[in-house]
């Protein structure tokens, strides 16, 4: 259930990985955990398999909480494998409140590779819950033991329901995945198949919000809610991978270069934080600076970082101390593409990424620098015209200021920093 590409919703534990995946959960998953075991145990299994005590429904809800979230994991691996076999790096899968994402850098190059991307997870799903129902069914006409066989019936129910609900074409779970590489393959365009797969998706989501309140008033209270935010998640899903489309859009093929402030100003990493602070930070509006030891960039240092520690000891620590280093995802090259530099700010939680060219500081990007590009996008839309620099139809406009271009705003006055 690929729905988006988090970069941490709430927080994550690292589990291990699997085919050479990064597993991780979400401290969001933790509630939907909850939930379903909450569910099996106390009504689900109770209701369906009657005349057992209450040690075995917690049994039952135990071991099937963790085999559903199992077989959503191979979900979700399937996708990854398809996708690194199509030539997408894979950074990790995360399962969280509302199922799982796979973390890629960067999208499908044609309609083929998005088609048999997100076909593969449904497909999955349903292999998975053919096998289940056919084991639990003949488990019981066998005589085996109910709450086993009973647990198999249920999660091979749950996989084909998973499976259907993927196949939903609300972009972007599975089916709206597979409905953007029908309308690309039609098209020609990957962004016109995005904002109309995108418009789908969101009108999918109001209408399970309508539905949620409906069956919170009429029927379940607790379902009725649960479903509006489910409708409510896809809507700002739908929208958001339609945003950044349009920002992928924007960058691919611009150069740091292109988009960097040169010369900012820098700090010493010598300096006290009192210096810092008394001579930059109070002085100047900038909230981050790279820090420079000679002429060698080797780190950041951010007004959040200096008042994270208690002013009277402002005096006696020292900016190479509590700044981020430069070697820790906060560097590119000047001919490195603007994706790389978005996704390095999103990995670092920096917002801001340093441009050097050997052991020499060039300039800084900001995320302030990615919303002109963002704003740019929005701008075109809808308009779709071949793009500059070749390989299918996308958006775009005239003159030197789209994609490529090298006139992106400079601020005036002192030498910029962050």
């Amino acid at each position: 259930m690929t729905l988006c590409e988090p970069g941490g919703i709430m927080g994550s534990i690292r589990l291990g990985s699997v085919f050479g995946f990064e597993i991780r959960i979400d401290y969001s998953w933790f509630v939907i955990f909850l939930l379903i075991f909450w569910t099996f145990s106390f009504a689900s299994f109770p209701f369906n398999f009657p005349g057992f005590s209450a040690g075995v429904y917690l049994g039952m809800g135990l071991a099937s909480t963790i085999l559903f979230f199992v077989s959503l994991l191979a979900h979700e691996i399937s996708h990854s494998l398809v996708a690194r076999a199509r030539g997408i790096p894979i950074e990790g899968i995360t399962l969280f409140i509302f199922g799982g994402v796979s973390k890629t850098r960067g999208e499908a190059k044609t309609p083929g590779d998005e088609f048999w991307i997100a076909i593969v997870g449904p497909i999955t799903s349903l292999v998975i819950g053919v096998v289940l129902w056919l084991l639990g069914a003949s488990g019981i006409r066998a005589g085996w033991s109910i709450p086993v066989s009973g647990s198999a019936l249920y999660l091979g129910v749950l996989n084909l329901a998973l499976a259907v609900f993927n196949m939903v074409p609300g972009f972007p779970l599975d089916g709206g995945r597979v409905l953007r590489s029908i309308i690309w393959k039609v098209t020609g365009s990957v962004t016109r198949a995005t904002y109309y797969s995108s418009l789908v998706g969101q009108g999918i989501g109001y209408l399970l919000i309508v539905l949620g309140v409906i069956q919170a008033f009429a029927v379940s209270l607790i379902g009725g809610i649960w479903l509006a935010i489910i409708g409510w998640f896809l809507r700002n899903a739908a929208a958001m991978s339609y945003k950044q489309h349009l920002l992928h859009g924007v960058l691919e093929g611009v150069p740091a270069a292109d988009a960097m402030t040169p010369n900012p100003a820098t700090v010493s990493p010598d300096l006290t934080l009192k210096e810092v602070m008394d001579e930059h930070f109070l002085r100047e509006r900038y909230e981050a600076y790279p820090v420079v030891d000679g002429e060698q960039p080797v780190g950041l240092v951010t007004l959040d970082q200096v008042q994270s520690v208690p002013p009277e000891e402002w005096p006696v620590r020292h900016v190479g101390e509590i700044m981020a280093p430069a070697p820790d995802g906060l560097t590119v090259s000047p001919d490195a593409p603007m994706t790389q530099v978005l996704e390095k700010m999103q990995s670092s939680g920096m917002q801001r990424v340093l441009v050097t060219r050997g052991d020499h500081l060039e300039g800084i990007i900001t995320m302030a620098d990615l919303t002109v590009w963002l704003r740019r996008a929005q701008e075109l839309r809808p308009r779709w015209v071949p793009r500059r620099r070749g390989g299918g139809a996308g958006w775009g406009g005239t003159g030197t200021s789209g994609p490529g271009g090298g006139d992106g705003p400079r601020e005036s006055g002192p030498p910029p920093a962050a």
